[in-house]
């Protein structure tokens, strides 16, 4: 059952082609919506990728275990890896402090 004052998609698409005022009636009387901040004042492009549900199930995990959005992991990753094809990038010191501390909890120093 649909609400009052709304239309499906065919119908929209139908009343948006005919010219008619309706469709432009329904989105005057909708609400205003905050849209999300974005995570970088960077421009970004949108692509859209195909995975395995399992694989993006653990992904949007991964995402929610660090507190971050599923698209900025992915993001990272992929700045990552390409990271590791480019001698010359820089990294932060914050990183490097992390990387060289989990390494020494996992290797005990010789006494």
């Amino acid at each position: 059952m649909r609400k009052a004052g709304t239309m499906d998609r065919n119908d929209a698409l139908k009343e948006f082609h005919s010219g008619g005022d309706r469709l432009a009636d329904l989105i005057g009387d909708g609400r205003p919506v905050e849209l999300p901040t974005p995570d970088t004042d960077e421009p970004m492009v949108s692509r859209s990728v195909r995975l395995p549900v399992r694989t993006y199930e653990r992904v949007r995990e991964a995402a929610e275990a660090r507190g971050i959005g599923v698209t900025t992991l992915m993001r990272q990753w992929i700045e990552a890896g390409l990271a590791e094809l480019d001698d010359s990038t820089t990294v932060s010191l914050a990183d490097v402090r992390r990387a060289i501390s989990a390494l020494a909890g996992q290797h005990p120093t010789a006494a």
